[in-house]
């Protein structure tokens, strides 16, 4: 069992930068995938980043531009995305997710997480 708890989400103004936290507790975090998504109004919940716990490995998603930047801390248990540059559509609820890591996992796949955090909202107004 993995338990996650989001935070740092927030009002903030376009271009500024907010960053989020994950932290997890459980046991053997080293064989999961952590991964953040997001779920705008009206729309599905999308891949936006990972980082796989054991090696750091970090994934994106194919229209990611460089303004996120997905990062773990071992000694805290806390996988962070730092966002910079926000614009309004990153207007969404995001969510921390975490994946065991087997033969052809895929981290931008939702169904292979099984474990998920409550969600922290993110608003940028223009």
């Amino acid at each position: 069992q993995v338990q996650l708890v989001e935070s740092g989400g927030g009002l903030v103004q376009a271009g500024g930068s907010l960053r989020l936290s994950c932290a997890a507790s459980g046991r053997a975090l080293d064989i999961y995938v952590m991964g953040w998504f997001r779920q705008a109004p009206g729309k599905g919940r999308e891949f936006v980043a990972a980082i796989r716990w054991k090696d750091d490995k970090t994934y994106y998603a194919d229209s990611d531009t460089g303004r996120f930047t997905i990062s773990r801390d071992n000694a805290k248990s806390t996988v962070y995305l730092q966002m910079n540059s926000l614009k309004p559509d990153d207007t969404a609820v995001y969510y921390c997710a975490a994946a065991w890591v087997v033969a052809g996992t895929d981290p931008a796949d939702i169904n292979e997480y099984s474990y998920w955090g409550q969600g922290t909202q993110v608003t940028v107004s223009s």
